[in-house]
């Protein structure tokens, strides 16, 4: 007896081989779309193969699920099991794998990169206008704090020049030229001040405006510290927050301070730049 082509329970008992191209589609799209099961589960369930029931995915235009969606899948539905957890690493593991994330990302193509950039900026236009305005609050909270208690590289940076036995004043207000001006970090004995620079002092990320007012108000902070004779450090931070990343950059900023050590620069070279490119 045949089954009915909409009665998708009747292909349980058949050879998925048997079935028309109609049956077949109608099989994908609940076995797979609806119960999210791999290709190899719906093979094994209907005496096939893997790789046929993949190809007939794409010929029946069967969203095929990236690598990632198909991983979280498997993991939800307990048909594998996440690779670290309940696993403890070490420091030193920590950090070699953050090196070789950031030493791949590091390699990409400008192509590449731009590909991904334009995939973000199209799933924050397919956001609604509510989870927009909410990502928005999260972001300037974050940014209000971090004036505060200090972003994340330069609490790191704190932290490390301090166990490396250096004097640091942290978002110390230092009077310079009758100006109160807070510099995020301030070596007194070196006469070096460090200033960390995130994304909103290069690119309108809040805005035309809000990124030209950063761009004046760091040209003045700049004549000013340079003006009271001080060398002036800055780090750009154009990528989020990474312990490999933040060890580059630190170990960036000790090279430079140890050439300042040797030899304090001339006053046309007190400006150094270092960090993210």
């Amino acid at each position: 007896m045949n089954p009915p082509n909409k009665n998708i329970e009747w292909l349980i008992i058949m050879n998925y081989n048997n079935l028309s191209d109609q049956q077949k589609k109608e099989l994908l799209q609940k076995e797979y779309e609806v119960h999210n099961k791999s290709f190899k589960d719906i093979a094994d369930s209907y005496n096939t193969y893997a790789n046929k029931v993949r190809r007939d995915a794409i010929k029946f235009n069967i969203n095929i699920k990236n690598k990632s969606e198909a991983q979280t899948n498997a993991l939800k539905a307990g048909r594998s099991k996440h690779p670290t957890k309940g696993k403890a690493r070490s420091d030193k593991v920590k950090q070699q794998i953050g090196n070789g994330v950031m030493r791949s990302w590091e390699k990409l193509d400008k192509k590449t990169i731009e590909a991904r950039k334009e995939k973000a900026r199209q799933n924050w236009n397919n956001l609604s206008e509510d989870s927009k305005e909410y990502i928005l609050q999260q972001a300037n909270s974050a940014v209000r704090e971090a004036s505060k208690k200090g972003s994340k590289l330069e609490l790191f940076l704190l932290d490390n020049l301090l166990k490396d036995g250096y004097k640091v004043d942290f978002h110390k207000e230092q009077i310079l030229s009758n100006t109160k001006l807070q510099i995020d970090l301030f070596l007194p004995t070196l006469n070096v001040a460090i200033e960390v620079d995130g994304l909103s002092h290069f690119e309108p990320v809040w805005g035309q405006q809000t990124l030209n007012r950063n761009k004046t108000y760091d040209n003045k902070k700049t004549g000013l510290i340079i003006g009271k004779g001080l060398v002036l450090i800055r780090i750009k931070q154009l990528k989020d927050f990474s312990p490999s990343r933040a060890n580059k950059i630190y170990n960036e900023l000790v090279d430079v301070l140890d050439k300042i050590i040797k030899k304090y620069p001339e006053p046309d070279n007190r400006t150094i730049t270092i960090g993210d490119n």
